[in-house]
């Protein structure tokens, strides 16, 4: 599963060819969450309420990118890494 981001202890991954909808995996220490690219809920999983904000602010931002990556690994192809929040 490649890393696509990091910022503030908090990991950005995603699956090779993973189900739809369109999302990313965030963990943080041993907090782990599936993040909807759309609509930026939680799908599974969680996280606590600061690294979500963190995370949906940063994926906000990052919506495109998010997901081309998606794409790409759907076609099996490495993500392109994408800018942590600053």
């Amino acid at each position: 599963m490649p890393a696509i981001s990091t910022f503030y202890g908090i990991l950005i991954r995603m699956f090779f060819n993973d189900h739809p909808p369109p999302h990313f995996h965030a963990r943080y220490g041993e907090f782990e969450a599936t993040i909807e690219i759309e609509t930026l809920h939680v799908m599974e999983g969680q996280l606590p309420p600061r690294a979500l904000n963190l995370v949906q602010e940063w994926a906000m931002i990052h919506k495109e990118e998010l997901l081309e990556d998606w794409r790409l690994c759907r076609e099996k192809a490495p993500p392109a890494r994408i800018e942590p929040l600053p």
